[in-house]
């Protein structure tokens, strides 16, 4: 797979500046309500996936961090199992290789965990959308109820107008904020950042 290939892949995830790409899965799985209230516990969520199609692609990665009264109080994070090859596209990506994963536990052990974790709190994620559907796409799994997803791609865009884009890496160089792009608790802690910062803006 070239290089430019692996970038498009990374530009459709983290592309914050475009609609969002339409999934197969998408009318199926918006069981969760938007929401720009601000809420002071939550849980911060990412996931490293095989690809972009939720319900098609699988996890490889999992990042939840609960926060309560903004302080970081619990943390699942993860590598899974897809029972599927992972491209040399997401290697390239996330760094995740085959060899990584082969003794990880499969998604089926682990979404009741999540789930459980997650609890009745609020969701915080950025590009909500992609996160959001492939947590619905755990339902032939595991009940996944409804949520309030708080989305900081839609924050930022309303409280950090100095960027000339809302990804993710542009929102931690702006903020100046240490992060281990596209791992997934990288990714979360630097989405709790810009969270608190756009709230902070309020």
């Amino acid at each position: 797979m070239e290089k430019w290939e692996a970038e498009r892949l990374l530009n459709q995830k983290m592309q914050d500046t475009r609609t969002y790409p339409k999934r197969r899965t998408a009318t199926r799985a918006k069981k969760y309500n938007l929401t720009m209230e601000p809420a002071e516990n939550y849980i911060v969520l990412d996931f490293e996936t095989t690809g972009l199609r939720a319900g098609d692609d699988k996890i490889i990665q999992i990042g939840a961090v609960k926060y309560i009264g903004h302080q970081q109080q619990d943390t699942m994070y993860l590598l899974i199992n897809p029972e599927r090859p992972i491209s040399s596209t997401i290697t390239r990506i996330t760094g995740i290789r085959n060899g990584d994963v082969q003794d990880a536990p499969v998604i089926e052990e682990i979404a009741p965990q999540l789930i459980d974790f997650i609890g009745d709190l609020p969701i915080v994620a950025h590009n909500a959308p992609f996160d959001m559907g492939f947590l619905y796409a755990l339902e032939h799994i595991t009940p996944v109820p409804p949520y309030q997803v708080i989305d900081t791609v839609r924050l930022a865009r309303k409280f950090i107008t100095e960027t000339p884009n809302h990804k993710l890496t542009t929102l931690s160089a702006y903020l100046e904020l240490e992060h281990n792009a596209h791992d997934a608790l990288g990714d979360c802690l630097v989405t709790a950042s810009i969270y608190q910062f756009c709230i902070g803006r309020m």
